[in-house]
């Protein structure tokens, strides 16, 4: 319609300058030529705030959607516990240090526990709790560590002494983890734990709720 207006103008004004027209008949078409131009100007303002209107509406949707991940992140759960497994009794002593992989898998929610490798993997940054408790036999030793990535942030020791009868035992701590960090437990070398699918256990929790205090 504008474009329409504005050809109409053209050739209003051309035929006034051929056909001779009065002054108040070119002044006229000069108005209605105005008249489009103005007509024009509106058209872009509008197309201009329909580009913002879009631009908004898509930020809002990007919003809502970093609304509905947080919403989501605010319930996850990581938690797993697991037991060495096995037949049960003895398990050791080797002549080497060796990561305990706890085959017996209780809970793995978020399936961060690896029951093939004995790993950890935190999936998302957080603050954990882990737990690992042992038995052992009488007459024997036992060292196990607690290892974030490659540094040792606790350990449980039982010596060996005749007069001793069969200990249970564990260790617990906080951990501040950042995603893709790996917590896992090693024996050392001439150590031994006792077997089975409910002494000797290794478990962890997070939750996003508990971390803010909700």
């Amino acid at each position: 319609m504008i474009w329409f207006v504005l050809l109409f103008c053209g050739l209003a004004l051309a035929q006034d300058q051929t056909t001779g027209l009065s002054t108040d008949s070119g002044q006229c078409l000069t108005d209605i030529c105005e008249l489009g131009k103005m007509l024009n100007a509106m058209s872009e303002t509008l197309n201009a705030l329909k580009t913002r209107m879009s631009d908004s509406e898509t930020k809002l949707r990007e919003s809502e959607n970093q609304i509905r991940g947080l919403m989501n992140k605010e319930t996850t759960r990581v938690a797993f516990s697991a037991a060495l497994g096995g037949s049960g009794g003895n398990f050791g002593p080797f002549n080497t240090e060796i990561t305990l992989i706890y085959k017996t898998v209780k809970t793995n929610i978020g399936n961060a526990y690896n029951s093939a490798t004995g790993i950890f993997t935190a999936p998302v940054a957080g603050v954990y709790y882990f737990t690992f408790f042992y038995n052992a036999n009488r007459g024997q030793k036992l060292l196990l560590e607690l290892h974030k990535n490659s540094e040792k942030i606790i350990s449980v020791i039982e010596l060996n002494s005749d007069t001793d009868s069969d200990d249970n035992g564990g260790n617990a701590v906080f951990l501040q983890l950042q995603q893709g960090d790996q917590v896992y437990v090693r024996m050392m070398e001439n150590s031994h734990i006792y077997g089975g699918d409910y002494y000797t256990t290794f478990s962890v929790f997070w939750s996003l709720k508990c971390e803010i205090g909700h």
